[in-house]
């Protein structure tokens, strides 16, 4: 801007015969607080109509510089927020999936004379590690929806034997959802379930097997147990 300005007086030196008063007359050439005004253009035109164009131009160009200035600034609270709502999506991840044995032969977890809660034992993913494999229970990390999904399998061993296969999803110690399957004329049978749900931080997640019911399973995995965040209310 300075070089424009100095172009600007060397041809209103040179171009032109100027009066001694106006050679010794003080512009504004530095800007103003008004950012919209910039230099005083209008001043140095009523005295000096050699330079009325140059001064203009270097209003123009504080204003233009401002301008951008402005934009910029602008920008920059943007990438930061974006920078920002990013980092909290990559800290936000969360899933998880579960099956009930890592390894053995052919086994069932059950009947207990209670009910308790089910322990998968094979972790097949654990994004955030909120699942606990010496629990079984799933502790929410961010308020969201949450989608989880349940498969159970039981094998009676014989036909005619007994199949109870039972399980259910529950949610801060209370049964959300479930199913229960006991006769006599299947030798196994199986079930899924699958939820969404708008959980809480610090919500605790786990299935549960009602007293008198057993779920069966080997390396094959036919029990399993997943969840993951669909979006955070956060």
């Amino acid at each position: 801007m300075r070089a424009i300005v100095l172009l600007c007086l060397l041809h209103a030196a040179y171009g032109q015969t100027v009066e001694p008063d106006v050679l010794t007359q003080d512009y504004l050439w530095e800007p103003v607080e008004d950012p919209n005004q910039g230099p005083n253009a209008d001043s140095a035109c009523e005295l000096d109509r050699g330079s009325c164009s140059c001064c203009h131009t270097v209003r123009e160009v504080h204003r233009l510089r401002t301008y951008f200035n402005t934009s910029l600034n602008e920008l920059d609270v943007l990438y930061s927020q974006t920078v920002q709502s990013f980092s909290n999506m990559k800290d936000g991840r969360t899933a998880f999936s579960v099956a009930l044995f890592s390894s053995g032969n052919f086994k069932c977890f059950g009947p207990f004379p209670n009910t308790r809660d089910v322990v998968y034992e094979h972790v097949f993913l654990n994004l955030g590690n909120s699942y606990n494999t010496t629990t079984g229970i799933f502790t929410v990390p961010h308020s969201g929806v949450y989608s989880l999904a349940l498969t159970a399998y039981s094998d009676a061993g014989s036909r005619g034997a007994p199949l109870a296969i039972c399980a259910n999803l529950q949610v801060n110690g209370t049964v959300v959802t479930g199913s229960t399957d006991i006769n006599t004329q299947d030798q196994e049978d199986s079930f899924t379930i699958a939820v969404a749900l708008e959980l809480n931080t610090g919500d605790e997640v786990a299935v549960s097997l009602p007293n008198g019911c057993f779920l069966c399973d080997d390396t094959s995995h036919y029990n399993t147990f997943s969840a993951f965040l669909l979006y955070c209310n956060e």
